[in-house]
């Protein structure tokens, strides 16, 4: 079975953008009110999470910087949960990923996964809280606020969660997990205005992105205003955020997964599957057939995700690390989206089989998409059946005739670096190349 042609169409959505995000956050801490509580020549631990933030690194550093200004002894520590299969080690190189070293930094990264517990909540669970910020004069936390993957709430991404499930590293993740839905909704912010009560949290960085994975905003919350602002900055990234654009999907293909991408593998928000057990599937897109061919290199072969595909490939399957995806499902308590689904040995036999057994008898009428990753979707190829839907939506522009479907060499593979030279693996192969 062949495989439709596709064109290239592009989302033009015009978003807000923030040029200065290196000055910003500078201009941002130094007038904080960090003086009032945190004493003079204080150590500050700054929280730094695993997830792919744009310009993280130089976000984390320009805090470093600032806070070294005013006169403090800044170190980082790792706020990401159970990530990095839930070791000192792995948390460290997930850090260095993200260009976050100590020689980047000129600062100590911290990743020791110690916990103290300070209380219990209010199922009666004890309150895990990382151990070297526990133990520093002020904590200063940088993180995107986002709408999650598993759960709707008032408190989703954000200050809130890194203080709470972030700086809980494993111990503290898997108690609000425990509960599932309850644990997200009620345990999650219960527990983290104790924190904010109960600890030396200073200041939190809310780090907004729009729809092209690039700086939006950057507001500075304090613990007297982060309940009540992070909920506006929620629902205003919702408003930015990627998606696909259209409302019905017979076969998507995604290239990767990884947790640099969403903390789910593959974004619900965007794929329209949400896969939480006793939780519905989300209005739109709905997916008929989907299929996922590798897991980034960056994910470091935490496969979280693959669940959500009906078809992968027996490299992605290989490429897992087994230990760090099983402790990281484990602690979520979310196992549906981690079973393994039909595995090909080829790119070629993965699309193959979709299109055969997406509800349409002939592959020129799939209404077929395919994506770099669930975070970059501003640039998709789609199938002659979804002309009309690009016609009518203003904001899309198809770029290219309909093109053969670039599949081949010894191995049978989609040529994903061709279809999208300006995403995550296009600039991969691009580096790689340049030596």
């Amino acid at each position: 079975m062949n495989p439709p042609p596709l064109a290239r169409v592009r989302q033009n959505i015009d978003h807000p953008y923030l040029e200065d995000v290196v000055g910003t956050a500078r201009r941002l801490i130094l007038e904080s009110d960090l003086r009032d509580r945190v004493p003079e020549g204080g150590t500050v631990a700054v929280g730094v999470g695993s997830r792919g933030i744009n310009k993280i690194a130089d976000i984390a550093r320009s805090a470093v910087d600032a806070l070294k200004e005013m006169g403090y002894r800044p170190f980082v520590v790792a706020a990401m949960g159970s990530h990095g299969g839930a070791t000192a080690d792995g948390q460290r190189r997930l850090l260095a990923d993200y260009g976050v070293t100590e020689q980047a930094m000129g600062a100590p990264v911290k990743t020791d996964m110690e916990t103290v517990v300070l209380a219990t909540n209010d199922f009666g669970l004890p309150i895990h809280f990382d151990r070297n910020a526990r133990e520093a004069d002020g904590i200063v936390l940088l993180n995107r606020v986002k709408p999650h993957t598993d759960f709707v709430s008032t408190y989703e991404s954000g200050i809130i969660k890194m203080l709470t499930i972030g700086l809980g590293k494993r111990e503290g993740a898997a108690q609000v997990h425990k509960l599932g839905q309850k644990g997200y909704k009620k345990v999650l912010p219960s527990v983290g205005r104790y924190l904010v009560k109960n600890t030396r949290f200073a200041l939190g960085l809310a780090i907004l992105e729009n729809a092209h994975d690039q700086t939006a905003e950057i507001v500075a919350l304090g613990p007297d205003d982060v309940f009540e602002r992070e909920p506006g900055l929620l629902e205003k990234v919702r408003g930015m955020m990627g998606r696909l654009p259209f409302d019905q999907i017979d076969f998507l293909v995604v290239g990767e997964l990884g947790k640099n991408y969403s903390g789910a593998g593959m974004d619900p928000n965007v794929i329209g599957r949400f896969m939480i057990e006793t939780q519905p599937d989300f209005a739109r897109p709905i997916v008929t057939r989907l299929a996922v061919l590798d897991v980034s290199r960056e994910s470091h072969g935490n496969v979280v995700g693959v669940g959500f595909a009906d078809l992968t490939t027996e490299r992605l399957v290989a490429a897992a690390d087994w230990e760090a995806t099983r402790i990281n499902v484990l602690t979520s308590c979310c196992l549906e989206r981690s079973r393994i689904p039909f595995t090909f040995a080829t790119d070629r036999e993965v699309i193959e089989k979709g299109l055969e057994t997406c509800w349409r008898i002939d592959p020129s009428e799939v209404r077929m998409v395919v994506i770099p990753n669930t975070l970059e979707t501003d640039v998709l190829w789609v199938s002659k059946p979804l002309e009309a839907d690009v016609r009518a939506d203003p904001t899309l522009v198809r770029e290219t005739d309909y093109l053969p479907m670039p599949i081949g060499g010894p191995d049978d593979r989609l040529d994903q670096v061709g279809l999208f030279p300006d995403s995550v693996q296009g600039r991969r192969a691009a580096r790689a190349a340049g030596g």
